[in-house]
């Protein structure tokens, strides 16, 4: 995990640096193109592949100059210079010699450093790199002068998108997390116009001739379908460097970090240690949150596609809002809700709560069901029972009710709390009788949902009727706050009393009941 990055001095620049872990042999990584010290360790796929080097190694991270968390400088640095940066961070954290693994841009600058300062490199592991980006006499695998000016022509074009997926990690191409992560990583990482200047300079470099006098334990690792870096090249590194071992991985991905992280690690573990430990199934004690929108295929239909995207979007921005302030993780989100999880189980109660209370200011009435348990992290993502059960918990929900498991009401026992006991259930796939609890503090709805449903003669205030008969006619909140001269937040007060009144889940019932009662007009 990111823990603040400190500084190092190399020349008149600063380099941020991390130290994680206390193993016996020191690992540098260095990373590809970009990278930004502090945002590697949001994806949860790539936090596992750093804590898993960093449980046999002391593990040195460091963002080179000119990206990241580093000092910007211009003109870009040389290659020279970068590794002026490692020696840097290696004087600063105290470490005379070092394994250094090279991803990507940075198999090449860890070539040129092992073969430069072999006294302070106990090895080298280059992973997905290249000697020349370029196609050269004698090196027909790189690309074209022409295709390079293309993807130059590009490059301040896509920065920030969701681009480039389908070379850097096929596997991962319907991975909205990865994506999400990836999109804002590049962000971080540089500008556009740095970005463009630092691919040129990397795109330049060829290290063919320096190759032979690499004289430290070298391990090469590629993928055979690699689309950035084609295997070639990787074969090419492997028998031009002495004695250098090739490993290749039966795979599309040009990054390790997903499917081909364990056999990855475990090369490197062995080839550095001597020994190799398989990894035990990481496990966390975790509470999880499911949550869903009542009626929302009513919805959908009744708002149509683009109003009820609208719709989607306001749902996940509360929740996320939510997410950020009880530190919850989301897990998952679709167009009916919402999966997350959570260190502490008072506090992902309470986000419940909350999401619940906003979200019916938006007219949406939500059910939610919690579950604590220990899950399996899997690709850096909790899964196991607990989802499952949490899920089973949800669906037995009423709307508007926030349901927990016995279990969860067990963890927060004097935490101020309150639950209504709402009987066992046999939930199917999932052995055994679960007693449920609705959290308080509970809706008033839930008490006159029966009465308000039994009568037409509801007493709503004749601005509540106003504000009833303008949803039935399909009306957004700012449309009906427009239409009777008050503010949106108002509107969704009215909203809020209509439908607890009413004991309904949705506008959609709102406009049935009108249509009903339109004496009430």
């Amino acid at each position: 995990m990111f823990t603040g990055a400190k500084y190092a001095r190399s020349g008149d620049v600063n380099i941020a640096y991390q130290v994680v872990g206390d193993g016996a042999i020191d690992i540098v990584l260095v990373l590809g193109w970009v990278s930004h010290l502090a945002y590697v360790w949001e994806l949860p796929a790539m936090s596992a592949f750093l804590n898993r080097l960093a449980s046999f190694s002391r593990l040195i991270l460091f963002d080179k100059r000119g990206c990241g968390m580093s000092d910007r400088v211009h003109p870009l640095p040389t290659l020279e210079q970068r590794m002026d940066d490692v020696r840097a961070v290696m004087d600063a954290v105290g470490s005379r010699r070092a394994a250094v693994i090279g991803i990507s841009e940075g198999g090449v600058m860890s070539a040129l450093f092992a073969a430069t300062y072999p006294e302070r490199a106990a090895g080298l592991i280059i992973d997905g790199s290249y000697p020349s980006a370029l196609r050269r006499p004698g090196y027909p695998w790189g690309i074209t002068d022409e295709q390079f000016e293309e993807r130059m022509g590009r490059v301040r074009d896509i920065w920030g998108k969701v681009a480039g997926m389908d070379r850097y990690a096929p596997s991962q191409v319907d991975n909205a997390e990865v994506a999400g992560w990836w999109t804002t990583f590049m962000q971080m990482s540089a500008s556009p116009g740095d970005a463009e200047d630092l691919m040129r300079m990397n795109m330049l470099i060829d290290i063919r001739d320096i190759l032979p006098a690499i004289r430290v334990p070298t391990l090469i690792i590629h993928a055979r379908g690699d689309r950035i870096a084609p295997i070639e090249a990787g074969r090419y590194l492997a028998e031009h460097i002495p004695n250098a071992r090739l490993l290749e991985l039966d795979s599309k991905d040009h990054w390790p970090y997903f499917g081909d992280a364990d056999q990855v690690l475990g090369e490197i573990q062995e080839f550095l240690t001597g020994v190799r430990t398989e990894p035990a199934p990481d496990t966390m004690l975790a509470t999880v949150l499911c949550t869903n929108v009542a009626q929302a295929g009513a919805h959908a239909i009744w708002l149509g596609d683009k109003r009820w995207n609208q719709l989607v979007d306001r749902h996940h921005s509360v929740v996320r809002k939510a997410l950020a302030r009880y530190s919850g993780r989301e897990i998952e989100a679709g167009e009916q809700g919402m999966t997350a999880v959570f260190d502490g189980t008072a506090r992902a109660i309470r986000c419940a709560l909350d999401v619940r209370d906003q979200l019916l200011r938006l007219g949406l009435r939500v059910r939610a069901g919690l579950h604590a348990g220990e899950c399996e992290v899997g690709d850096g993502r909790p899964r196991g029972v607990p989802l499952h059960v949490a899920m089973s918990v949800m669906k037995a929900a009423p709307p508007g009710e926030v349901l927990v498991s016995g279990t969860v009401k067990d963890l927060v026992a004097g935490s101020g709390l309150e639950f209504a006991d709402r009987g066992a259930r046999v939930f199917e796939g999932v052995p055994g009788s679960w007693s449920l609890f609705a959290a308080g503090p509970l809706e008033k709805a839930q008490t006159t949902t029966q009465a308000a449903r039994a009568t037409s003669a509801v007493d709503l205030s004749r601005r509540e009727r106003d504000v009833a008969q303008l949803l039935a006619q399909g009306l957004s909140n700012r449309a009906i706050g427009e239409r009777l001269y008050l503010s949106e937040r108002t509107i969704d007060n009215h909203v809020h009393h209509i439908l607890d009144k009413l004991g309904f889940d949705s506008r959609v019932q709102v406009a049935a009941w009108i249509a009903r009662n339109e004496h009430l007009s």
